[in-house]
């Protein structure tokens, strides 16, 4: 690969960056809005305080087809779940606690969490613009601390522990006789308390006994006073973060480790089934809501709503059932204290195998030096000092190439009509002066995995959530409010431009290239401060290490050179 295709790949690889963040920002899809929920719920005629007008045509057709694949759930092999789901909100039971509070509706499901400590509840911080917008009255409303904040969207059609019976009798009654509990109000301070809610249909008593601890996870052990059929869920994702650019879906760990996701949109009517799963759960960028079993893997069964959003359940074939569940952020010490296979809620993507170890060595920073920004600095530091070998490799290499520019442009005017001649006098050419037509760009695409890897910690770590780093910045997983990381982190760039040989023969090239760092800096300009803290800092160290490798093949040209003039010097005195 010679120099131009490496400045090409280096191009393609900003620009492909630069197209991803755009559609990220503005098409990617939307989440779920509580004003909303009406288009989002597909559900059944025979639902119950549901009116046929509340019923879009897509869930009328996604129950016709449901139907003729399927008349029955009532076994394991099941392959879509009930459409019918209820939709009551009268309160029956609250829990309050120092952390967060929790609130239990008559049908026996978790219909809210709210967390109350200062890091999910402090206002955001707001911008120069919005400064300004205040000043003249063009803002208006007040941003403010939250006493509370709810993570689970208003009137969705599942909850954590709902429950839906293969015989649609004890579905209609369960959806219309309310629990009755021990309690109604339950104060938590640092030990457990369990809550009991009974529910009578008849025939079938339904016992919940709920262990709520103060760390917001719980057990609940399901008792029936006859085994029958059904399914439990672990509901409807979060929605207590409206960022687009991450995972919002449902998420599985299989028992192999293999992790199984259905995306906001991608689920399918007919269902999916996975009999081995270590864990459900529900997330979006900071929050989950999930269910796991210490004993057993579980069977559980993905459907659809309308616009393909995932409706999990677990499939629960026993008289007594015991589950334990979460609702909360997803802080990875958390929940790797809870259960070590939790951890896998938090997700990076496709790089997740290795971002992870990131994560690790980030929080082993912040554990001995206490801010979230300075470890993330230090990080940087250390991610470069490991790769610096690679980095000075390719550096290396591209002086070199830009060296031989001059030879290079006279073997391509003289081999112009000759190809075959051309390569050889090229190899010829590379070989003699020891350069490497993959040497800058190798190191580069080695590289690339460790930036995208940084890039998702850093997106997606609920710990970073009003992480402050000094000074102006009170909170690192939100943008710079007054821009000033994203300016440097683009002087930064056009610096480390500047520096870095080039040898461009297209002037278009020349002119997208010199362009970059102002897109990437309009572009990136509200990604979270934490993320272009990290990229200018990668920026300026990069600038160091190019002005120490300048100088020192600056010092070796010169000494090649007086080296030259004395080995000439010498022959002469030898000739005379």
């Amino acid at each position: 690969m010679d120099k131009q295709s490496n400045l090409r790949l280096i191009l393609a690889v900003a620009i492909s960056f630069v197209i991803i963040v755009i559609w990220s920002k503005f098409f990617a899809p939307e989440p779920i809005q509580n004003s909303h929920a009406k288009d989002e719920v597909s559900i059944s005629k025979q639902t119950t305080n549901i009116s046929d007008d509340s019923i879009p045509q897509s869930a009328i057709d996604a129950t016709s087809k449901q139907n003729s694949i399927q008349n029955s759930y009532g076994t394991n092999s099941m392959k879509g779940i009930p459409l019918s789901t209820p939709k009551n909100k009268s309160n029956l039971v609250t829990i309050e606690s120092k952390e967060f509070d929790m609130d239990i509706d008559t049908l026996g499901t978790i219909t809210q969490v709210y967390l109350k400590a200062d890091k999910y509840t402090q206002p955001h911080q707001e911008g120069i613009f919005t400064h300004l917008g205040r000043l003249f009255g063009i803002v208006n409303g007040e941003n403010k601390k939250l006493d509370r904040l709810p993570l689970l969207a208003d009137n969705v059609p599942l909850y954590p522990l709902q429950m839906i019976f293969a015989d649609s009798n004890y579905t209609d009654k369960a959806n219309t006789i309310p629990y009755i509990a021990d309690r109604n109000h339950i104060v938590l301070g640092d030990k457990p308390e369990t809550l009991i809610l009974t529910q009578d249909l008849g025939n079938l008593q339904i016992q919940k006994v709920i262990t709520i601890n103060p760390n917001m996870t719980y057990k609940v052990e399901i008792k029936l006073s006859n085994p029958t059929h059904y399914i439990i869920s672990n509901g409807m994702r979060p929605n207590a973060d409206s960022e687009g650019y991450v995972f919002h879906g449902v998420l599985l760990q299989k028992k192999n480790g293999a992790i199984e996701k259905i995306e906001d949109g991608d689920a399918e009517v007919e269902g999916q089934n996975f009999d081995d799963a270590l864990f459900i759960a529900s997330v979006d960028r900071y929050y989950t809501t999930l269910l796991f079993s210490m004993d057993k893997p579980l069977s559980t069964t993905i459907g659809a709503f309308g616009k393909g959003l995932p409706r999990p359940f677990i499939n629960v074939n026993s008289k007594n059932e015991v589950l334990h569940g979460y609702i909360g952020p997803k802080d990875y010490k958390l929940l790797k204290s809870i259960n070590q296979d939790l951890t896998s809620v938090v997700e990076y993507g496709r790089i997740t195998f290795f971002a992870k170890y990131i994560f690790a060595l980030l929080d082993f920073l912040y554990k001995h030096i206490g801010n979230w920004g300075i470890s993330i600095i230090i990080l940087t530091i250390i991610i470069r000092i490991i790769l610096f070998p690679l980095s000075f490799k390719g550096m290396v290499g591209m002086q070199k190439l830009k060296d031989l520019a001059p030879k290079m442009k006279e073997i391509q005017t003289k081999h112009k009509g000759d190809p075959q001649k051309l390569q050889a006098a090229m190899m010829e050419l590379y070989k003699k002066h020891g350069a490497n037509p993959l040497g800058g760009c190798l190191p580069l695409l080695l590289q690339i995995p460790v930036f995208f890897a940084i890039y998702r910690v850093l997106y997606n770590a609920v710990e970073l959530k009003n992480a402050p780093l000094m000074f102006w910045i009170h909170d690192l997983s939100v943008m710079d409010p007054y821009f000033v990381l994203p300016i440097l982190m683009g002087i930064s760039m056009y610096l480390q431009q500047s520096l870095t040989p080039t040898n461009f023969t297209d002037p278009i090239q020349e002119k997208v290239f010199k362009w970059l760092p102002i897109i990437f800096t309009i572009f990136l300009i509200t990604f979270p401060a934490g993320l272009i803290l990290y990229w200018t800092i990668n920026n300026i160290i990069s600038i160091i290490q190019q002005l120490a490798i300048n100088k020192m093949l600056d010092a070796r040209k010169q000494k090649e050179i007086e080296e030259h003039k004395h080995k000439k010097h010498y022959n002469k005195s030898e000739t005379k």
